[in-house]
């Protein structure tokens, strides 16, 4: 367990639940500026969060989850995500993943002139997030 000197407040909420309240010693997760990494008495910051894998180290443990799009707040003790949709990995579903992926994967792949590329290519990011963070079950 990390000293409690160096433990700062997480939350993390989503529209229909407080997804985690916890203490940790670093959070990682992704911005739209790229991966970020936050100690206690990080500078202050308010970011745009992206989809992807958000890692909460506590000392030797560490928790996992995926989070997709939000707002992040940074301040000294405390780091909030705001998260359209957050899941720890025995709440993915890995077949309706692995669907959603094949999915995208073939509306990439057809090319057809009334595809949405880019909620397509959303749509295929999700679901590997979603595959990457269950196998951390």
């Amino acid at each position: 367990m990390a000293e409690g000197k160096d433990l700062f407040q997480v939350e993390i909420i989503t529209p229909d639940r407080v997804f985690f309240a916890g203490e940790a010693d670093m959070l990682e997760f992704n911005t739209a500026d790229g991966e970020i990494g936050v100690y206690k008495n990080h500078i202050p910051l308010t970011t745009v969060l992206e989809p992807g894998v958000v890692i909460i180290h506590n000392g030797d443990e560490q928790k996992v989850a995926a989070v997709h799009a939000g707002f992040a707040e940074i301040l000294g003790e405390k780091v909030t995500l705001l998260a359209e949709l957050a899941e720890w990995p025995d709440e993915i579903d890995i077949n309706r993943a692995e669907a959603a992926k094949e999915r995208a994967e073939e509306r990439i792949a057809a090319k057809s002139q009334n595809l949405d590329l880019k909620r397509a290519e959303y749509a295929l990011h999700k679901a590997l997030i979603r595959i990457n963070v269950a196998g951390h079950k």
